[in-house]
């Protein structure tokens, strides 16, 4: 299917929920920072409200499971905030994942080389930005010193080649995963599992390495939206429809 681009500041607010739902089944695949909660300085400096666990239970039921968080954070770290809504999980860009029962349907095979990591570790204390390390990978934060950034992710780049692996870009970070992990490839996974099968699946996401999961989503009859400052901003995306911050994904899920 070809590749259908927008630019951001051109799309609407999305249909209500419920009347996709009524027009056929409906599945949800929800980023987390910056969709679900707002970003942070930090990534473990969020603040997640407190109804947000039952507000994502009660989604789920209403759409009898239908709904998934895909994420670049761990599993491990999700199901900290959120770890008793009934969901599936994509954790580090869909290179682990759990099925709606919890059923394991993928495992991290493998870590961040040492090679990498302490390449990694060494570019942030020089050039003093923030060093993350994940299950499947390794992260430069640079939203203290946006300046930096042409020259974290040129770095990253650079390293993610001399290896092997993959550099993508997000909001003020640059990071280097498997070449097999994307969010796309997540959603394409689950939509081949039960309850997600022949169902209609809705993308929503706040940052670049969710373009993947918008273009999975158009691929499979489904849309994308994009949320945040992404929205109003002017770029290209594949997402069909657009909501301006973390409080309106909130209002047009129902929680």
């Amino acid at each position: 299917m070809s590749r259908v681009m927008a630019a951001t500041s051109d799309l609407s607010d999305p249909p209500s929920l419920a009347s996709l739902a009524a027009s056929g089944t409906a599945s949800l695949f929800l980023d987390f920072d910056g969709t679900l909660v707002e970003l942070a300085p930090k990534p473990d400096a969020i603040a997640v409200p407190e109804w947000l666990e039952q507000g994502l239970s009660e989604l789920a039921r209403q759409l009898e499971q239908r709904c998934a968080v895909v994420s670049g954070r761990s599993i491990a770290e999700l199901k900290h905030y959120i770890g008793a809504a009934p969901l599936a999980y994509a954790g580090s860009h869909g290179a682990e994942m759990l099925g709606a029962d919890g059923a394991l349907l993928r495992a991290q095979d493998h870590g961040l080389p040492d090679a990498i990591e302490t390449a990694l570790k060494a570019f942030a204390d020089e050039h003093d930005v923030a060093y993350e390390e994940k299950p499947h990978g390794g992260a430069l934060h640079y939203r203290s010193a946006p300046e930096k950034a042409a020259l974290v992710h040129g770095f990253a780049e650079e390293l993610a080649a001399e290896h092997g692996w993959r550099a993508q870009s997000g909001k003020c970070v640059a990071e280097l995963v498997s070449l097999g992990a994307s969010k796309g490839e997540a959603v394409f996974a689950f939509m081949q599992t039960h309850p997600f099968t022949g169902s209609r699946p809705i993308f929503l996401g706040d940052d670049l390495t969710d373009e993947a999961g918008f273009e999975a989503c158009q691929n499979l009859g489904g849309i994308g939206i994009v949320v945040g400052e992404r929205a109003t901003n002017g770029a290209e995306t594949m997402a069909q429809f657009a909501l301006p911050d973390v409080a309106s994904v909130h209002d047009w899920l129902g929680l």
